[in-house]
């Protein structure tokens, strides 16, 4: 009788590979990203990822990074956090964990510690150094939110809609 397949992957791989293709849904040209919100007993109950509110058109609206503040994407994109937590299929998320692709930014982490997340494992952490991580890492702490990098040897996931 044979074993276990052994190349299956991990929960965290699972829901963050679920934050990434989320992130694949993102019209932003620069910057795609994902979040997967998991309750304590591992289903999925939120996803989004960052994007204009509902209603606002992609075509209409500003994707610059640089230039006046009002002439940029960012007064408009609402953050993948923030989108998982609104499209919340329950009501309440306290204890639940937060996959995303993207170290949360102190926004964000007002309303992840606001909802009762006590979780948040992220993939990339390449804004550390700004004010707006540090002032997030510093809130999600003071709140007694885990943080945790996802470390992986997985490079990729692959998905085929054909086999």
């Amino acid at each position: 009788m044979p074993g276990k397949r052994k190349d299956y992957i991990s929960w965290d791989e699972y829901f963050m590979g679920v934050a990434i293709l989320s992130a694949m849904r993102s019209k932003d040209p620069n910057t795609q990203v994902g979040a997967c919100i998991v309750s304590p007993d591992r289903k999925i109950v939120g996803v989004g990822y960052n994007g204009f509110p509902k209603g606002c058109s992609d075509d209409d609206l500003p994707w610059e990074r640089e230039g006046n503040w009002i002439d940029t994407k960012y007064p408009y994109v609402c953050h993948a956090e923030l989108n998982a937590i609104l499209n919340s299929s329950i009501t309440s998320l306290k204890g639940s964990t937060l996959y995303v692709a993207l170290f949360p930014c102190n926004e964000c982490a007002k309303a992840i510690i606001q909802t009762g997340i006590s979780k948040v494992v992220y993939l990339s952490d390449k804004y550390r150094d700004t004010d707006a991580t540090k002032a997030s890492r510093m809130m999600l702490t003071a709140a007694g939110i885990e943080l945790k990098q996802l470390v992986t040897e997985k490079k990729e996931l692959i998905l085929h809609f054909h086999e």
